[in-house]
């Protein structure tokens, strides 16, 4: 099931008010921390078609130019090394780290996203026990598939949701051998340390609410992390700020019992054909001042050539 074709068959609707600032209802701002910005984008699906690296340009600039502190990207940063060839997947991300290096002049942290992983479907020619099969086709590129590192007084959690199953294919899901990192990780810290962790396919979603109905025809759970609520049992009790989301390709929040939820919108929109659900291409800017987390969805004037913007 490709779900590049997905996106172009969808039904639409609208989603939430774009390019309008957020934020979390019982969030005050103290004097804890510094303020500051970063801009978190997802979904690139680099490929030399549709413009899409000149678009990726027009967006890095964008972010460039912007007060944002560093970059996160939520994953899918080409389109697509899950079922293409080594050869065009070598050329894609050799395409985005390029694009990166000469557009995005800010430091970049990087998220596994599904697309990223290296011949998993059978189609790709791409043998199991070639070594840099599936995920180790991104840990060469970026690093570490989780990780965490710290910002002005903020803990950010970046975590590996990219379930690999044994029929070659993937689901939502953080392994155990993450679920206990996390546990131990956040045990360690500072009583009310405030957190943000990130993820590529969500925690928490109302996508599949409104979801192409098409899209329910997968073989595994591809909208949301399918052992999520072990992960939000770890997450009880801290400080959580918001866990930031990619992969769904559209700008959501959800409040749930206090913790925020953030989806963003793709920078590839539908796929390089408009925009998806309501959200057009874009990224998110994120500030955050003491215990407050503001949001605001950014569009950068791409205008795809061959528009057909998918509604709900």
């Amino acid at each position: 099931m490709d779900r590049r074709n997905l996106l172009k068959v969808a039904l639409a609707t609208s989603l939430m008010p774009l390019d309008v600032a957020t934020a979390a209802a019982s969030a005050q701002p103290d004097s804890s921390g510094q303020r500051f910005s970063f801009a978190f984008l997802s979904d690139t699906h680099i490929r030399p078609e549709l413009e899409a690296d000149r678009a990726c340009a027009m967006c890095f600039e964008q972010i460039s130019a912007s007060d944002s502190d560093f970059v996160i990207h939520g994953g899918d940063h080409v389109e697509d090394a899950l079922e293409t060839g080594r050869a065009r997947a070598t050329m894609l991300m050799d395409l985005y780290q390029r694009t990166e290096k000469a557009h995005l002049r800010k430091p970049v942290r990087h998220v596994l996203g599904n697309h990223d992983c290296l011949g998993v479907f059978p189609k790709s020619g791409v043998a199991p026990d070639e070594r840099d099969y599936g995920k180790q086709f991104y840990i060469d590129r970026f690093g570490p598939r989780y990780y965490t590192f710290d910002h002005k007084g903020v803990h950010f959690v970046v975590m590996d949701s990219i379930g690999l199953t044994a029929d070659r294919n993937y689901e939502g899901r953080v392994d155990q051998e993450q679920l206990e990192w996390l546990r131990a990780d956040l045990a360690a810290l500072p009583h009310g340390q405030r957190i943000v962790v990130v993820t590529h396919i969500p925690l928490v979603t109302a996508m599949q609410c409104y979801e192409p109905e098409s899209w329910l025809d997968t073989p595994h759970n591809w909208t949301f992390v399918v052992n999520g609520r072990e992960v939000l049992r770890i997450l009880r009790g801290y400080n959580v700020l918001a866990v930031l989301q990619g992969h769904s390709h559209v700008y959501e929040q959800i409040d749930l019992n206090g913790l925020r939820f953030l989806s963003t919108g793709a920078v590839a929109g539908a796929d390089w054909r408009g925009a998806f659900l309501g959200t057009p291409e874009g990224y998110t800017e994120i500030t955050i001042d003491g215990q407050s987390l503001t949001s605001r969805y950014r569009t950068y004037g791409f205008v795809a050539p061959d528009r057909e913007d998918v509604p709900i």
